[in-house]
């Protein structure tokens, strides 16, 4: 089906945008790209038949890039079935189908390129991407990519292209993922992910040796946050996490994923290796709250810069009238924030027109913004005091 989404203000969007999206339900629940939805002020969903339903969003997942709109259907509504992502494998033929250019229900075929891909986009996202050779272009977002059965088996989601279009390279989120995700949205409007209160990283042959192990397999604990389950359980910086539930762990973006997949409240068995030692341990798995350190240092990566509350020394300094805003503090001369203009001193008033008093409103403002949508920022000048609007592109 086709989706027509009209965008706001620095929002990065034309007028109008034609994308795509699936039925999975006889209720009017459609799933698609939290990318193709964010930000919309009107959904209008046309069927194949060429009927229009206005839809509003039931919930939305920025780190799977997933959303559930939902319309009120009509009788005897098509659907598809999620079928079972797991059981894909390289060379199998798929189907994608969706709006490509705004052309209405184009089929493609291709086969599954590979497997369990990540550090596709945004590096704090839950990524497990399929990846195929199926041509998808702009306006495939949020179709589904099936199996020779007619199951749904990935959500289109991206390309890798250097032009813009098809060059043989694109990725879905796989079925597993978009129905656990899509149950949780349609049941409570969000997605409540485990946690263990682990900073983990992946190994290398280096790495591997230097710890004594005999290969590169497995999870590194870079950091333990104080207070969290795996400090409770005794895990420590270092340990290399081999195992959990007693399947075998390969890196650290499937032990994250498996982690995040997990209900909250369970225990679970994991086994590790500290100092060619191995140990087992069962922590309790615990709902996903980020420390405000880490928050911070990913949001201003995707910024290209860093910010503060204005003190009162600052605001006495610079003769302001209230301390409402951030000081930016650090600007990243390759980043986004320098492209646009942006330099330490300056500060920032609004993101997308919402006003910033301090440091929560600007965390939560950005953590709303997209991968590639461009915003509208209110900056004071550091050098003359002047204030004004700049645009710049989240990456």
């Amino acid at each position: 089906m086709t989706g027509e989404r009209c965008g706001g203000l620095g929002r990065g969007w034309p007028s109008t945008a034609k994308v795509t999206g699936m039925a999975i339900d006889g209720e009017g629940h459609i799933v698609t790209n939290n990318h193709v939805v964010g930000g919309a002020v009107k959904i209008t969903v046309k069927m194949s038949s060429g009927e229009e339903f206005e839809a509003r969003i039931v919930g939305t997942d920025p780190k799977t890039d997933l959303a559930v709109i939902k319309i009120s259907p009509p009788p005897d509504l098509p659907y598809l079935k999620f079928g079972d992502s797991d059981r894909l494998r390289v060379g199998e033929w798929v189907v994608a189908i969706g709006n490509p250019r705004g052309l209405e229900q184009t089929v493609t075929a291709g086969i599954i390129s590979a497997k369990h891909r990540t550090g596709i986009s945004d590096p704090s996202s839950y990524q497990d991407f399929i990846q195929t050779d199926a041509a998808i272009n702009p306006g495939n977002s949020g179709g589904p990519l099936l199996n020779l059965a007619g199951e749904v088996i990935g959500v289109n989601a991206a390309i890798v292209s250097e032009s813009g279009g098809f060059e043989g390279i694109g990725f879905a989120i796989p079925s597993t993922m978009a129905a656990a995700v899509t149950d949780a949205l349609i049941k409570t409007g969000k997605v409540i992910r485990g946690w263990l209160g682990l900073s983990l990283q992946d190994l290398n042959p280096a790495l591997a040796k230097s710890l004594s192990l005999k290969s590169p397999r497995g999870a590194l604990v870079a950091e333990v946050l104080k207070g969290g389950p795996g400090e409770k359980a005794g895990i420590r910086k270092g340990d290399v996490i081999v195992s959990l539930d007693g399947a075998s762990v390969e890196n650290a973006n499937e032990l994250r994923n498996r982690i995040a997949g997990t209900r909250v409240g369970k225990k679970v068995d994991v086994v590790l290796l500290r100092r060619g030692e191995r140990v087992a341990t069962q922590p309790v798995v615990e709902a996903y709250k980020p420390s405000e350190r880490m928050a911070a240092l990913n949001l201003g990566d995707r910024m290209g810069l860093e910010v503060k509350e204005i003190s009162i020394l600052e605001a006495r300094k610079r003769k302001l009238n209230s301390r409402e805003g951030v000081l930016v503090t650090r600007v990243d001369p390759h980043g986004p924030a320098a492209r646009a203009g942006l330099e330490a001193g300056d500060i920032l008033y609004q993101v997308n027109q919402q006003d910033i008093r301090g440091l929560k409103d600007y965390h939560r403002i950005v953590e709303q913004l997209q991968p590639g949508e461009e915003i509208l920022l209110l900056v004071r000048d550091w050098r003359t005091g002047e204030i004004g609007y700049l645009s710049m592109v989240f990456q």
